[in-house]
């Protein structure tokens, strides 16, 4: 049996879409998800008039129509429209993840050096000195740093970072409305339905916050495709190499939706594999070898990447406790996101930890509308294949511990036997829940060439049919239409850093350490860095780097922060509203110490909240007042930092 093909308008065109080497017996499962549109069977089988017409071209049929430029359009709009506050105002910044914003900005920054000055693309010392940061374990984003180095270097990496933002959210829905309409539905709205959805669900909004890498998706559906490609005969090394291509593309811009991708489409082949196993048993060994090939290729590539990952310096082994115990609140799945044009933030804002991690919320509309589609498609083994994948991502979601509407039932869930597990104790639980977008996507997508079928098979059955789906999806979907992402105004890069006056007191034998050092409540210091180019090395960070705790030494699960010392501790608790300190000799002595491991040649302090209480503290420890210049105060203690026989001590203070 073969597959047919459908011509610009998404009628049949009763031609063999393959070419003769791959025509077989075996139905393909594009046929059957294709089929389910009309009665649940699998599309009638073309047959050559002659094995002269047999060995003729086939060729698929992949013109681009006028539909597909609307379609493809509408997304572009849409990502633009989402984004527009970051692009008419260029002096704001996301307003609910400003830090993970300034560490992309950093890390296209890094990007752009790698390409011009040669600089080892797995580790850099420009962050977090001097200790560094591990690139691999931090989503480097090479594979969309590297092709953007042009726009980083004209225009900045704030302008980088918008153009990341919007092209991954556009090109994701092209990349899902292709595959979708080329391979799965015939119908171009179908498509453009579920392709719409997968892209700007609540949980992909949320991420579009301040994470990028997460919602450039654009790679999970041509890996879907090639991996449904790996049971063709005869092309065992061709479709493995191409599928390895998209692995190594996607493990270089995100590894944890490469892992759910994974997870999701293991267990989708392996049903499928079992249910077929009678009727279709020329599909597996061809799979089996071309996902050999995958694989080898696929290690082959990877295997110093990941070994710098897992073991290389400032490599970490799990995320902390708290960060695995982030479960979804089952309560949310039901509600509506505060960027949704139905949600609201007090009910958001009780139902998961943070703005950037609301990937459940999917609302009752579109739960009784895809339940409703599971129930219409049972037929198919695929369609209930998809729905319990579904079902499993969105308990392992849940974490270790079942919540409802912000109260902890006390019920273990799936997550608490796995969350130890290698790997697994990488993930953030309720990023599981985002997982069930792609889902729901397809079997959208699956419905609503269903409801097309079904109208151009009975025209009597055309109106109530289609005034029944239109409204479903309607219901469901017109909610969850997103809000205008939020932003602020940021500070400016002072003009300490943007002039280059910094150049006279920091080289390769100096850094800067800023007051406080960057972390999550400040990670200004990121940005200056990349402005420069990544030239001017900075003391501390905002990343992801393994604990090292002196009372247990065997911990290395990661933190968001370099190790507590003594002067940065002292900083931040005096920023964070404590009262100062006496500032003693040992204080003194300790603060020195700190600034010879960070081997500092200058200190500065941009005006902030409690600045005057920090710059008190600081002129005390080190025994001399800052001098104004270029927007910050500034402590040039070089002569301390390099001099091993300086001293601080209460005489010196002013």
């Amino acid at each position: 049996m073969t597959i047919t093909g459908f011509d610009s308008t998404g009628q049949s065109t009763g031609e063999n879409v393959l070419p003769p080497s791959q025509v077989t017996a075996d139905v393909d499962l594009d046929a059957e998800l294709i089929a389910l549109g009309s009665n649940g069977t699998v599309t009638a089988p073309t047959v050559p008039a002659s094995p002269a017409e047999a060995e003729k071209p086939q060729v698929r049929r992949l013109a681009v129509t006028w539909r597909d430029v609307a379609a493809i359009t509408t997304f572009v709009i849409a990502a633009f429209m989402l984004t527009a506050p970051l692009w008419l105002n260029l002096d704001h910044e996301l307003r609910d993840d400003p830090q993970d914003q300034a560490f992309f900005e950093w890390m296209l920054a890094h990007g752009a050096r790698v390409l011009t000055d040669g600089a080892y693309p797995f580790f850099s010392d420009r962050l977090n000195y001097p200790d560094g940061v591990n690139m691999m374990a931090n989503t480097s984003v090479l594979a969309v740093s590297l092709p953007l180095t042009p726009v980083t270097l004209l225009f900045g990496p704030h302008v980088a970072f918008n153009v990341f933002l919007t092209g991954a959210l556009a090109i994701t829905g092209a990349s899902w409305y292709l595959v979708l309409s080329r391979r799965f539905v015939a119908s171009r709205a179908a498509a453009w339905v579920g392709a719409l959805f997968a892209t700007f669900a609540p949980s992909m909004v949320s991420h579009a916050g301040g994470h990028p890498n997460i919602v450039s998706q654009f790679l999970v559906p041509l890996i879907i495709w090639r991996t449904l490609e790996l049971r063709v005969r005869g092309r065992a090394l061709r479709n493995g190499l191409i599928l390895a291509g998209l692995l190594i593309w996607q493990a270089f811009i995100n590894l944890e939706i490469l892992f759910m991708t994974a997870v999701g489409l293991g267990i989708f082949c392996a049903v499928m594999a079992v249910t077929r196993r009678r009727d279709h048993r020329g599909e597996m060994w061809p799979f089996l070898r071309a996902l050999g090939v995958t694989a080898a290729a696929t290690l082959a590539v990877l295997a110093y990447p990941l070994s710098v990952q897992f073991f290389g310096p400032q490599s970490y082994q799990g995320l902390a406790e708290f960060v695995r115990n982030f479960g979804a609140d089952l309560g949310s799945f039901a509600a509506y996101s505060r960027h949704s044009m139905a949600g609201d933030s007090a009910t958001a804002a009780r139902l998961t930890q943070n703005p950037a991690e609301e990937n459940a919320f999917f609302g009752w509309g579109l739960i009784v509308l895809f339940l409703g589609l599971l129930v219409w498609l049972r037929r198919s083994v695929a369609v209930r294949a998809l729905g319990g994948i579904a079902i499993l991502f969105g308990a392992m979601s849940l974490g270790p511990r079942i919540v409802l509407n912000g109260v902890d039932t006390g019920i273990p869930g799936v997550w608490a036997a796995l969350h130890h597990l290698p790997v697994l104790n990488s993930a953030v639980p309720t990023r599981w829940a985002m997982a069930i977008a792609p889902v729901v996507g397809i079997v959208l997508a699956l419905g609503c060439q269903r409801a097309a079928d079904l109208m151009r098979s009975q025209p009597t059955a055309r109106g109530p049919v289609g005034v029944a789906m239109v409204t479903a999806v309607a219901m469901a979907l017109v909610p969850l239409i997103p809000r205008p992402l939020a932003t602020t105004p940021m500070d400016p890069v002072p003009e300490f850093v943007t002039s280059g006056v910094w150049r006279d007191f920091i080289d390769d034998a100096h850094t800067m350490v800023t007051l406080p050092l960057p972390d999550s409540n400040y990670p200004d210091p990121l940005r200056w860095s990349a402005v420069t180019g990544q030239d001017m090395r900075i003391a501390g960070a905002y990343a992801l780097l393994p604990n090292q705790n002196p009372q247990n030494p065997g911990d290395r699960t990661a933190m968001f922060a370099p190790p507590w010392r003594p002067t940065s501790g002292l900083i931040s608790s005096i920023r964070g509203g404590n009262p100062v300190p006496v500032i003693t000799d040992a204080r003194r002595e300790m603060a020195l110490a700190d600034l010879r491991f960070w081997k500092a040649g200058v200190v500065v302090l941009t005006p902030q909240t409690r600045d005057i209480e920090m710059l008190r503290t600081m002129s005390d420890l080190v025994g001399f007042r800052p001098v104004w210049t270029g927007g910050v105060w500034m402590w040039d203690v070089r002569h301390l930092v390099d001099d091993p026989d300086a001293v601080l001590s209460a005489d010196k203070t002013f």
